[in-house]
């Protein structure tokens, strides 16, 4: 299952850094040429590939957040690192309590 879903993550990235590197590029690099009339200009409608690229990108974000969801779930069901430490250590001789 976990195999399954990383794949599709994998796909949704490529898709997404394609999909990006597709769009017209808008900026004037960091606003260097850029006269002051594109400031003041209205919004441009979203065409299909940035609305593409929105879907894409949710869709990311979504199967990555089931990704950390399901690999938390493994985590509860196994012992944490510092209680596997704690169980090898009650095999050594214990320093009495000084009260």
């Amino acid at each position: 299952m976990e195999t399954i879903i990383i794949t599709i993550n994998i796909i949704l990235a490529f898709i997404l850094v394609v999909s990006v590197l597709l769009q017209r590029s808008e900026g004037g690099a960091l606003g260097l040429g850029v006269s002051q009339d594109n400031f003041t200009s209205s919004r441009s409608v979203g065409t299909f590939l940035t609305k593409f690229t929105a879907i894409i990108a949710t869709l990311f974000i979504i199967n990555s957040l089931i990704l950390v969801a399901l690999s938390r779930i493994e985590i509860r069901e196994t012992q944490s690192v510092l209680e596997k430490q704690e169980e090898q250590d009650t095999n050594l001789p214990q320093i009495p309590n000084s009260n």
